[in-house]
C-alpha cells in the first residue's frame, strides 16, 4: 500500500505561511493539517466570540486557506484544522465562501463539542483546589481536549476541509490514519504509532531545524527558508519524516529526538483522548538525506477522562517603559525605579516587577505591576510618563498599556460526558 503523506502547515497561531502553501503546491499531500490553538490561544478566542457571535476563530484561517485551497484542490488534498478555536462553525462558513471565490467544489466541516462551559462548575481546579463554579462571572471558557471521533465522522462524511475547536493536537494528525487505514478504535499500538507521528509533526519546523539551531553547536544549513514536515506513514504506523527538497532546514534523528521529548511527562504515558501512548520504546533511523524511518512506539488503554482548559479574568496588568542614555544612565535608572515603588503604593496595586534591559549608558526600565482593575493597571504606566519631569533627568521613549489577565486552570472530566457534533452540509450529526 501506498504510504499515506502527511504535512504539517502550521505549529501554532503565528506560524509562517509560505511553507504551507509550498507543501500544498509540491507535497503531494493526503492531509495537511494546521495546528494552530494554545491555551491561551482559545481563551482570547473565545472572548473575542463574546465580543462578536460571528468572531472567535483563528485571524489568520483567510489567508492560509486562499495560500494552500488551490493547491491542495489540485492534488486532492485534504485539510484538517484546529483554527476553529472558539467558533468552528463561523469558521467553516468563512471557509465555504472562501471555497466559492475561488470557484472550488469542496466540502467543508465544523466539529463541535469541545465547549464544556455549561458543564464544568462542579469540578475541582488543580491550580486553585476550588470549583470551576466558584468563578463566578470570572469565568471565560472551558474547553475540553477532544479526540478523533469527530474529525474521523467529518472524514468518513466526505468533507475536505475539517475544522474543529480544542482538540489534542495529535490527534489532527491521528484521525486522517485512522480514517484511512481502517484502524480499529481500540487496536492502541496503531493509535500509539500514529500519536507519535503527531506529537513529531504538530510543531511544524521545530522537527526540520526550527528552534534546533544552535550557531556552532548545532548549525541549521538555509535557516530562513526552513521547510515544513511530511510523515510518510504505513499501515502499520510506522513512519518516515522528512521534508521538501530545496527547502532550508534539516530533518535528523538529533531533530527528531528533540521534538520527541516536547512538552512529555513520562514518554512511557503520553494520555491522549483516544490512547495512553508509549514512546519509550521509539528509534529514529536515518534512511537518506533528511529522511528519518521513526518506530517502536506502542499504546495502552486510554483513561477515560479529557482534560479542560478553564480561563478566567484574574485582575490587570499595567506596564510603563522610559529609557535612558548617556553618562551615569544605570543610576538615574535606579533612581526612577525607587520613585516608582514610592509613588506606586496605592489600593488595588499589588505584585510590582522592575526590569532593566541594555546597557549601562543606553538603558531601558520596564516597570510592571499586577492590579485589581482597569483604573489601577492605567495608574502604572501614567507614572512612569510622569518621571519625564518628575524623575530623573533625560528620560525618554516613555511607553504604556493595560491589559487584562486570562489565567488558565485545568481539571478533568469524564471523557463520556462529551458528545461531538460534525456539522458537514447534508451530513450533519452527533458522535457519542
Amino acid at each position: 500500500m501506498t504510504p499515506f503523506r502527511i504535512g504539517c502547515g502550521a505549529g501554532f497561531q503565528g506560524d509562517r505561511i509560505d511553507p504551507a502553501a509550498d507543501l500544498a503546491n509540491r507535497g503531494a499531500l493526503d492531509v495537511l493539517v494546521f495546528e494552530c490553538l494554545a491555551e491561551r490561544t482559545i481563551a482570547l478566542a473565545q472572548e473575542a466570540r463574546l465580543k462578536d457571535p460571528e468572531a472567535g476563530y483563528d485571524p489568520l484561517l483567510e489567508r492560509r486557506l486562499r495560500a494552500t485551497l488551490p493547491g491542495c484542490a489540485r492534488h486532492g488534498t485534504r485539510i484538517i484544522t484546529n483554527m476553529g478555536a472558539a467558533n468552528p462553525q463561523a469558521a467553516a462558513a468563512k471557509a465555504r465562501t472562501i471555497v466559492a471565490e475561488l470557484g472550488l467544489s469542496l466540502r467543508v466541516a465544523a466539529v463541535t463539542g469541545d465547549d464544556v462551559s455549561d458543564q464544568i462548575s462542579a469540578y475541582i481546579l488543580d491550580e486553585t483546589g476550588q470549583t470551576a463554579g466558584a468563578l463566578g462571572p470570572r469565568l471565560v471558557s472551558a474547553n475540553a481536549y477532544i479526540g478523533i471521533s469527530g474529525i474521523v465522522a467529518a472524514l468518513s462524511q466526505g468533507a475536505d476541509i475539517v475544522i474543529c475547536g480544542r482538540a489534542s493536537d495529535p490527534a489532527l494528525f491521528l484521525a486522517p490514519l485512522v480514517h484511512h487505514f481502517g484502524w480499529a478504535i481500540d487496536d492502541y499500538e496503531k493509535l500509539g504509532r500514529g500519536t507519535l507521528v503527531g506529537h513529531l509533526l504538530e510543531c511544524s519546523a521545530q522537527i526540520t531545524g526550527g528552534y534546533f539551531a544552535d550557531p556552532g553547536v548545532k548549525d541549521v544549513p538555509d535557516l530562513a527558508h526552513v521547510g515544513f514536515p511530511i510523515a510518510e506513514v504505513t499501515a502499520d504506523g510506522h513512519a518516515i519524516i522528512t521534508k521538501l527538497p530545496d527547502t532550508g532546514g534539516m530533518v535528523t534523528p538529533a531533530t527528531c529526538t528533540e521534538q520527541l521529548l516536547y512538552e512529555i511527562h513520562d514518554p512511557a504515558r503520553y494520555l491522549q483522548p483516544d490512547v495512553v501512548a508509549d514512546f519509550s520504546g521509539v528509534t529514529f533511523q536515518s534512511v537518506g538525506p533528511d529522511r528519518v524511518a521513526v518506530r517502536g512506539a506502542t499504546g495502552h488503554l486510554p483513561t477515560g477522562t479529557l482534560k479542560v482548559s478553564v480561563a478566567y479574568r484574574d485582575g490587570w496588568q499595567g506596564e510603563g517603559q522610559i529609557s535612558y542614555a548617556g553618562a551615569n544612565a544605570r543610576a538615574r535608572a535606579e533612581l526612577a525605579h525607587s520613585v516608582l515603588d514610592q509613588r506606586l503604593t496605592l489600593p488595588g496595586i499589588g505584585e510590582r516587577l522592575c526590569q532593566f534591559i541594555g546597557s549601562e549608558d543606553d538603558i531601558r526600565l520596564r516597570y510592571t505591576a499586577r492590579c485589581t482593575s482597569a483604573d489601577s493597571a492605567r495608574m502604572v504606566g501614567e507614572e512612569v510618563e510622569s518621571l519625564y519631569l518628575c524623575g530623573p533627568a533625560g528620560g525618554g521613549g516613555v511607553t504604556k498599556s493595560t491589559r487584562e489577565i486570562i489565567a488558565i486552570a485545568s481539571t478533568l472530566i469524564p471523557a463520556d460526558n462529551l458528545v461531538y457534533s460534525t456539522d458537514t452540509p447534508g451530513a450533519s450529526h452527533e458522535v457519542a
